[in-house]
């Protein structure tokens, strides 16, 4: 049911967001004022992913699984019918706290049950949610054929089925977490010099993924002249993850966890060498196909390892912080990523390039610290 929540979840979301800018355009409003209400929709997600999974330990996360779900249903249900700033904004607000709320519950969830399995159901995950984000757009492009506000309402419609289906299916489980205080969470987790060591480290994964949405379309808009060859991309990407991820993680599962994840981290990186070094389209498919590569070596044992660095009780907490750290370095890769390709998008390929090679590097580092053993499952406080 968790992953059959992960394909659902991506695909309302990717039938409805990506065409959000353009019928907000359609109903007058200025760039600025529909960058503002993305803005607010990111920034609602992203700054909240530590309360979600906070509320995740401490109310259990398929309570807030639920909660999220519900919310995401109604903040959609409100760009339907929504055309003042103010109602697109409060659905955007509420579809946005729905993310920071399901999100880290659903791995943390994951983490609970798996067991020793974790890295293969992460795997998993990875493909139910990169089948999601294939099916998404597709569905959008056929339901706006007729009208934005039927893929809104049909995006709606999706996370409320989504929400029923799991209230039946998922098991309630009591809270993880009793006893001390919220505060004294989360100084665990910020105290915990290990953890936060790998955060800093695994965040360069999220700011170099973020590429496919920034730095490889505009390169490959720039060599062919066709926006159609942006979807290709995507398209490339999650084929390739449906087609090997869960066999990848499967044979590097056993292996020593530092040098696999620095690996997937210099791949990921290395990849943006070849439109460094070369013109046109096919560097760019090199770049894409060697990012999906790294992800599928890394992201998996990443997730694996999180729930690790403190007792089962903060499983949630952890997944928070590591969000909240991954979404702010994504976006301060993103700012720089984007001012260094003022000055040339070569140029911003080697600054990839490094960070990919920079994150190998202190994986490594973390590895030789002995911060990246395999998990062991904690007693619940």
């Amino acid at each position: 049911m968790l992953l059959v929540n992960q394909f659902a979840v991506n695909t309302g979301f990717y039938l409805l967001i990506p065409y959000l800018a353009t019928h907000l355009g359609s109903l007058g409003m200025s760039a600025a004022v529909i960058g503002v209400v993305l803005g607010v929709r990111t920034l609602s997600q992203q700054g909240l992913f530590l309360l979600g999974g906070t509320a995740s330990d401490r109310l259990g996360p398929r309570t807030v699984i639920l909660a999220g779900c519900a919310l995401r249903a109604v903040g959609f249900g409100l760009f339907a019918i929504g055309e003042s700033l103010a109602v697109v904004l409060a659905a955007s607000v509420l579809s946005g706290l729905a993310g920071a709320l399901f999100n880290p519950a659903v791995r943390a969830y994951i983490a609970l049950e798996a067991g020793d399995a974790r890295a293969d159901a992460f795997a998993r995950f990875n493909v139910y949610a990169q089948a999601g984000a294939l099916c998404g757009p597709v569905l959008g492009s056929v339901l706006l054929l007729w009208d934005f506000r039927v893929s809104a309402v049909v995006a709606a419609g999706i996370f409320a089925v989504l929400t029923v289906a799991q209230a039946v299916v998922l098991p309630a489980r009591p809270a993880a977490r009793r006893g001390g205080s919220i505060l004294g969470d989360w100084r665990e987790c910020f105290t915990n010099r290990r953890f936060v060591a790998f955060t800093c480290v695994f965040s360069g994964i999220f700011v170099l993924q973020n590429q496919l949405y920034l730095l490889l379309p505009i390169q490959a808009h720039q060599a062919t002249g066709s926006n159609a060859i942006v979807a290709a991309l995507f398209i490339v990407s999650t084929v390739a993850t449906l087609l090997f991820q869960v066999r990848i993680t499967r044979r590097v599962s056993s292996w020593a966890r530092g040098p696999v994840m620095a690996a997937g981290l210099a791949v990921m990186g290395a990849g943006f060498a070849a439109p460094a070094l070369w013109s046109g389209l096919a560097p760019v498919l090199v770049a894409t196909l060697a990012l999906a590569a790294g992800v599928m070596i890394a992201h998996p044992l990443v997730y694996d390892l999180i729930p690790s660095f403190g007792p089962d009780s903060l499983a949630g907490t952890h997944f928070g912080v590591f969000y909240l750290g991954s979404g702010l370095a994504a976006a301060l890769g993103n700012t720089a990523v984007g001012w260094v390709a003022g000055f040339g998008n070569r140029l911003a390929f080697l600054l990839c390039v490094a960070i990919g090679l920079t994150g190998a590097a202190g994986a490594m580092w973390l590895h030789r610290r002995g911060a990246l053993a395999p998990p062991q499952r904690e007693v619940v406080r």
